[in-house]
């Protein structure tokens, strides 16, 4: 049996196999929360995996940080990310899904059982693992943008664009997916403000000649964000700094953060494909990975909608993968 040590304990950063008696068998362990991860643990449940879920350090993923949802359906009147989180939570429990607290900190995924280690000191066996650890968007790092997150500040303009409707929003980073945002949201709002720090963008050909015909989007060259401003009722402002040194303020309600996504799989890189950026590969169509018996779904392999639709119509799918990857065994 083994135990993967934390990575505190290793000079080289890398976890390694170490010797223990305490290990859990289980037929089917979901690692992570969010829509991905609890519909696939609905799935699972009702088709009698007896599915063993640790939901990670943030239990119910990113939607957890949002106020309004209102693109999901069956909320016709909308409904915070916490409460929709939470309802899913109680349906898979509802169907006898084993949800606990805890952070997978290790993998080995060379063999089955497959061995995942919680916390550091906890060892599981699974029969079949689902990973929905989904993906953490990058932020600029300022005390200003930690306050007004989920009151002004966002990293998704798909998910809570329409909320500023008719206003000024500014959106930060020069690359593909700040482009696709700013047009988006100009779509949408009065203006929009595109923050870059360099004197160009890194975005696609295609998508630079459409942020520069797009006639309610400023592109700001050599501008950085100082600071986020804002008062009880949210974002009011932004405060930039120019190539020049000179501050420049600009009135908006909304700051969009569109510098990119870390996929949460690096404890399964050693073992699994994956992308560039870190999203894990799966079949086309499909939510396997190139183990037998390891699904991926959700934020950590989708790296083009991440939306929570999207993300729990996977979780179908790795359960019902799961199920007939067992049911062949």
């Amino acid at each position: 049996m083994a135990l993967f040590k934390s990575m505190d304990n290793l000079e080289d950063g890398k976890k390694q196999v170490v010797n223990s008696e305490a290990t859990e068998k289980v037929k089917c362990l979901i690692i992570g929360s969010g829509p991905a991860g609890y519909t696939a643990a609905i799935y699972a449940a009702r088709a009698n995996l007896s599915p063993v879920m640790y939901e990670g350090m943030e239990p119910g993923g990113q939607l957890t940080t949002t106020t309004e949802v209102e693109n999901f359906p069956g909320y016709p009147d909308g409904v915070t990310g916490p409460e929709m989180m939470e309802d899913l939570k109680k349906q898979a429990e509802r169907f006898g899904t084993d949800i606990r607290f805890g952070l997978a900190t290790a993998s080995d995924l060379s063999k089955r059982p497959f061995k995942v280690t919680i916390d550091g000191n906890k060892n599981v066996e699974a029969e079949s693992l689902i990973i929905a650890t989904g993906a953490t968007a990058k932020y600029l790092g300022l005390e200003s943008e930690e306050k007004f997150k989920g009151q002004g500040v966002s990293a998704c303009a798909t998910c809570d664009g329409f909320f500023y409707k008719g206003k000024d929003v500014a959106v930060v980073g020069g690359g593909d997916t700040a482009a696709e945002e700013a047009t988006y949201l100009a779509g949408i709002v009065n203006k929009v403000y595109l923050i870059v720090r360099k004197d160009y963008m890194r975005a696609s050909k295609v998508m630079v000649e459409r942020v520069m015909n797009t006639p309610n989007l400023e592109v700001l060259f050599e501008h950085t964000t100082k600071e986020i401003v804002g008062d009880m009722s949210g974002v009011t402002g932004v405060l930039l700094t120019n190539a020049k040194g000179e501050e420049v303020k600009k009135d908006i309600h909304g700051f969009f953060v569109a510098i990119g996504h870390k996929p949460n799989s690096d404890i399964f890189k050693d073992y699994l494909e994956t992308d560039d950026v870190g999203y894990i590969i799966t079949d086309p169509g499909s939510t396997k990975t190139k183990v037998d018996g390891v699904f991926a779904c959700g934020d950590v392999m989708d790296s083009h909608y991440r939306q929570a639709v999207t993300a729990a119509g996977s979780g179908c799918k790795a359960a019902m993968d799961t199920e007939r990857f067992l049911g062949a065994l």
